[in-house]
């Protein structure tokens, strides 16, 4: 996609080359991608969909978030910390959502990990937020898959005992919480900025 900006949606907006595949991916481009989030559940319920993305298309983990809220219990850091082996079992044998005993453990050891921090984990993940840019990439290809603030977080996260968190990870985590405006300049959520 070399010299790739924005694409041209079938309403005439033009959005990021990927917000303007599948009605899903538009829709989550439109209404949450790039939009600051916060709230500790909030953003544990991300950074917990954005680790069992890893691997796999963000599609996937997008249209099956209901199943995943209901799952790990609305993605509430004590209910999820309380899981025991029956709940190991109950996720791994759950088809509505990503059924990887690595991620499933790294959630709910995630989960006690929020429990233990000495701040919310909101404060703790936009302790990291860079300075905004000050202007929008032009071309898809310039967006970076992570940056020194994202490399970071993770190493921050890591030593506070989370599992599942690279760099990759936590940009990705930046991007979708508003952390950081990765909308292309020609994006027209860019200019609604």
């Amino acid at each position: 996609m070399s010299g790739s900006g924005a694409v041209l949606g079938a309403d005439g907006k033009a959005r990021c080359p990927w917000g303007a595949g599948p009605e899903d991916y538009t829709e989550y481009h439109d209404q949450e991608w790039g939009v600051p989030l916060r709230g500790v559940v909030e953003l544990f319920e991300r950074i917990t969909l954005e680790s069992f993305q890893s691997g796999l298309s963000w599609l996937t983990i997008l249209r099956k978030r209901e199943a995943f809220r209901s799952a790990f219990a609305g993605f509430e850091p004590e209910k999820v910390a309380a899981f025991d082996d029956a709940d190991r079992e109950r996720l791994l044998g759950d088809a509505g959502i990503v059924r990887n005993r690595a991620k499933i453990d790294a959630a709910i050891n995630n989960a006690r990990a929020v429990l233990r921090l000495d701040q919310p984990l909101d404060d703790l993940l936009w302790s990291f937020a860079p300075e905004p840019r000050g202007h929008h990439l032009a071309r898809f290809e310039d967006v970076p898959a992570t940056t020194p603030e994202s490399t970071a977080m993770a190493k921050e996260l890591k030593r506070r005992g989370f599992a599942f968190v690279g760099p990759t990870t936590c940009y990705a985590l930046m991007q979708a919480t508003g952390m950081v405006d990765d909308h292309l300049a020609d994006c027209w959520r860019a200019e609604s900025r």
